[in-house]
């Protein structure tokens, strides 16, 4: 196919569909006409899976002829991560699908342990870049083989098999690594500590997260990267605090999470990226924090709260 051509009808298909949205629209282009009624599907198929899984759907309303080409395994092959058989491989569980769409659909909704349940992984809905989840046994997490400090127990509400759960102990330290090779390349990820609060918590207004790559020898840099968590809130309820820094918000799936920095994975050389929360005062007792992982994944949009002068994120690492 040639490559202007298919510039040229992937232009017209934005333009199109950028004009069918517009107030009033009568479902008709402005040329008169459906003017992909004519190509062939698996031409269509191909500019298709030339833009991205948010726009193929899109596009899908723009003309009828569009419909059969975007639900084609052609378009969403392309959407699919290349190493996506090598992660399936790993699956504790058969993941069962008819097409590729239902198989990105899939898991974008309904993560999948891998590893033996060490981590789970899914799909960026908007872009399908790669997400992972570290569970809680693959954390470092300081005195965490002590009973008195942390407990480990199941929990229903996880998709791990267990979480660590915090009884007492005045050194909070967690650490999650991964990879950088096992992320989608040429992306800007977050780091986010998934967890949620005991009945009863004390201790956890204030801490210090730093996102770091483990080969990366500037610790002048990190210090200042470092960002400031208010796992609890004064008011349990989680009213709004004025607290500069990073603040729990509520996930679909009923856990909180925070933010604990950013990072641009330009690396594919085997290095890994490290996520750390410690506490600020080793001396002030803590307890009732439930973790459930450590989550890297895509950002979507700019953070504002942590933007420098220049409009980048001060905490963000390349």
């Amino acid at each position: 196919m040639s490559g202007n051509l298919c510039l040229f009808v992937t232009h017209l298909m934005y333009e199109t569909v950028s004009y069918k949205f517009l107030p009033f629209h009568k479902h008709k282009t402005h040329l008169g006409m459906d003017p992909f009624a004519a190509l062939p599907e698996d031409f269509v198929s191909e500019i298709l899976s030339r833009t991205s899984p948010l726009d193929a759907s899109r596009f899908s309303v723009v003309s009828k002829d569009f419909k059969s080409a975007v639900e084609s395994d052609a378009v969403w092959d392309r959407f699919l991560p290349l190493d996506l058989s090598e992660i399936l491989s790993r699956s504790v569980s058969p993941v069962i699908h008819a097409t590729k769409k239902d198989l990105y659909s899939s898991l974008c909704h309904s993560p999948i342990l891998l590893d033996a349940g060490k981590l789970s992984f899914s799909l960026d809905k908007m872009s399908g870049k790669k997400c992972y989840m570290v569970g809680s046994r693959e954390l470092k997490i300081v005195w965490s083989n002590t009973p008195e400090y942390w407990e480990w127990m199941p929990r229903v509400d996880s998709r791990f098999s267990e979480a660590a759960e915090l009884k007492d102990v005045c050194r909070l330290d967690i650490r999650g690594k991964i990879k950088t090779q096992m992320l989608s390349w040429d992306t800007n990820y977050g780091a986010y500590l998934v967890f949620k609060l005991a009945e009863e918590f004390y201790g956890l207004e204030s801490a210090n997260a730093v996102v770091r790559f483990v080969n990366d020898d500037g610790v002048g840099d990190v210090e200042e990267r470092n960002i400031d968590v208010h796992l609890q809130r004064v008011n349990a309820r989680y009213e709004l605090q004025e607290e500069s820094g990073a603040h729990p918000v509520k996930r679909d799936d009923g856990w909180m999470e925070i933010e604990m920095g950013r990072f641009y994975n330009d690396q594919q050389d085997g290095s890994e990226v490290e996520a750390q929360l410690r506490g600020i005062d080793a001396h002030h007792w803590k307890s009732g924090l439930i973790v459930e992982g450590i989550e890297f994944r895509p950002k979507r949009t700019q953070y504002r709260p942590y933007e420098n002068d220049e409009g980048e994120s001060s905490n963000m690492i390349r």
